[in-house]
């Protein structure tokens, strides 16, 4: 993944130029990057491109701790208080807190505590909206969605949440598929609400629920999670999905990115199809150059992820990743990644199993 740790959630206020309720995507909660020191950055980004950058900052004892996203490398980096940067599982080792609140807080090693790892929080809810309310119901949670877009919906009977769906075909392409047009909420074990600050969880009703890869495929973390092949084979993996929808593969999700860039025929990086599935909204954070359609009606929303080993949440404002169904090795799958920065979407191949990203349902073929 590029450029995805974030500090702040912050500019849902523009939704309000393009008539969207603010509930849909604003968040009140404080400016996030704790790093269990106090929080003195010490002038240390959020969000590093190389190691070579991330040299240049000095990193003694009094920003011990601090966390940033380094982008080469796809992981976090932490400041081991000596003028030296601790990257990936070593983590884990270090003496660092990285909690933010006393729920779902890490013990001194930065493991996620037994809270943390709980798929229940008691500051988070898991319904987005049902069949028992939807009458009269101002569906705020729906509100970063296109009005121009004539989306379906249906109910998830495992559960009762209703999902607003689109169509995706665009003229002259010859691709045509159903998508959810939200993340989907659906509690398992090793899910958690995604959009919160630090360790504490966030709301489910409009993020979605953040999975790990063998949450999102189905199964169990022995079975599929890091350090195990998964070997799920060929065919549509449906997974943490309703009945009758799957996880996209890597395949699946190149076809969506070709189909609405428009003007290429096999997927690149250099592809233009992140500014068109981004919901328009204006939930994203800004950035010059930039431009958000939502041309099609996917409208997705920077959930942001959840960090494997510390437990944290990071990005939420500028970036999203969602799951493939494609394993890579015992260690990575395929995912998709949509970022604040680029009008592009990115489709990688390094996705830790135990990272937690959104997952996006496609519907299966009649």
């Amino acid at each position: 993944m590029k450029n995805t740790f974030s500090r702040k959630f912050t500019v849902c206020a523009l939704a309000g130029v393009l008539g969207f309720a603010l509930s849909a995507c604003d968040d009140s909660s404080s400016a996030g990057g704790n790093n269990g020191s106090g929080g003195n950055r010490g002038g240390i980004p959020d969000t590093v491109e190389t190691f070579m950058e991330l040299s240049d900052y000095d990193c003694g004892k009094s920003q011990k701790c601090v966390a940033t996203y380094l982008t080469e490398y796809h992981d976090m980096a932490v400041c081991d208080g000596n003028n030296g940067w601790v990257i990936g599982t070593l983590i884990e080792k270090m003496d660092c807190d990285f909690s933010s609140s006393s729920v779902n807080s890490s013990d001194s090693k930065g493991n996620p505590s037994s809270a943390g790892t709980s798929t229940k929080s008691s500051n988070s809810s898991s319904s987005r909206v049902t069949s028992s309310d939807v009458e009269g119901s101002s569906k705020t949670a729906w509100d970063y969605l296109n009005p121009d877009i004539n989306y379906g919906e249906f109910t998830d009977e495992r559960d009762g949440q209703i999902y607003k769906t689109v169509t995706i075909a665009p003229a002259g392409t010859g691709y045509s598929e159903v998508w959810m047009a939200e993340n989907l909420n659906f509690e398992t074990e090793n899910s958690w609400c995604g959009g919160g600050i630090g360790t504490t969880e966030g709301d489910c009703s409009v993020y979605g629920r953040l999975y790990t890869w063998a949450a999102a495929v189905g199964r169990a973390e022995d079975e599929c999670g890091i350090d195990h092949a998964c070997n799920l084979g060929e065919g549509d993996i449906r997974g943490a999905c309703p009945k009758g929808w799957h996880l996209p593969s890597q395949s699946e999700w190149d076809a969506l990115i070709v189909a609405v860039d428009g003007s290429i025929t096999e997927y690149t990086s250099s592809n233009t199809a992140g500014s068109k599935l981004k919901s328009a909204a204006r939930c994203w954070s800004s950035y010059s150059g930039i431009t958000i359609e939502d041309a099609f009606g996917f409208s997705a929303l920077p959930a942001g992820f959840r960090n494997d080993g510390i437990g944290n949440y990071n990005s939420k404002g500028y970036g999203t990743v969602f799951w493939s169904s494609t394993e890579e090795t015992i260690y990575y799958a395929y995912a998709m990644e949509l970022y604040y920065r680029n009008d592009g979407a990115d489709l990688f191949n390094d996705g830790s199993k135990n990272r937690g990203f959104s997952v996006r349902c496609v519907k299966d073929s009649e």
